[in-house]
């Protein structure tokens, strides 16, 4: 294909989107919605396991992705399983500094003394650096835990999502609340059949349960109208619009 219809599709997240999820047989969303998408379209998953807004950032990978990227393409970003947490009375080099604005927290991380910002600033960051580079971004809430656990359906969704909403709304970027989606989807489910989706822990999916994660994505991109509906080969996705 001619490099101006070839479109890539970068995923930046955690274990629930990576390739290989946490392990032991499970699997990250991220591997499976290249079957949804035009012929023309890659999908290049960059998640990796234990990682947050703030380790991703350290670590170079937004940088890496933005090197990477041509114009035109997209980067999805999800995180939030690994951001919470405290400083205090040990950095796991994960948390972030608490708050949804410009605050900062300072800590000593692996030997280096590192500021940190809020979870919102690293995405905000993230997606500013993207679309300098001629990147579409999409920004995604965190996906909940098992939300059938104790046997009765509970989504409570984490501070994390509301700061993926908020960072998306500063930076002028989509936004899919995928949380919502997926625990709508695994309410309509049941509790037999979304319980066999976490045969490990309550947070990593089954290859069954990552394909369904993805849908619920997709389901959220198509009733929210936006422009990476253009890249979907089929608009048809399980459950309803919220």
């Amino acid at each position: 294909l001619p490099s101006a219809l070839a479109t890539t599709v970068y995923l930046a997240g955690d274990s629930t989107m990576a390739t290989g999820g946490g392990g032991s047989g499970t699997n990250g969303w991220g591997d499976y919605i290249s079957s949804y998408l035009t012929s023309g379209t890659t999908v290049s998953n960059q998640a990796v396991a234990g990682r947050s807004a703030r380790s991703f950032t350290r670590e170079g990978r937004f940088n890496t992705i933005a090197s990477d990227l041509s114009s035109g393409d997209w980067v999805i970003i999800e995180f939030g399983h690994n951001d919470g947490g405290s400083l205090t009375p040990t950095d796991d080099g994960r948390t972030d500094c608490p708050g949804s604005g410009a605050e900062i927290c300072y800590s000593e991380y692996d030997g280096v003394n590192e500021t940190i910002l809020t979870f919102p600033a690293y995405l905000e960051n993230a997606a500013k650096l993207f679309v300098e580079k001629g990147a579409n971004v999409l920004i995604a809430s965190t996906t909940p835990d098992n939300p059938w656990e104790t046997g009765t359906f509970v989504y409570d969704p984490s501070r994390f999502v509301a700061y993926a909403e908020e960072a998306a709304s500063a930076e002028g970027v989509e936004y899919v609340d995928h949380g919502a989606y997926v625990a709508s989807i695994f309410d309509s489910l049941g509790e037999t059949e979304v319980d066999a989706f976490y045969p490990v822990d309550h947070t990593h999916t089954s290859v069954a349960g990552a394909e369904v994660v993805a849908q619920a994505f997709l389901k959220g991109v198509v009733c929210a109208g936006l422009g990476f509906e253009k890249l979907l080969s089929t608009e048809s996705f399980e459950g309803s619009c919220l």
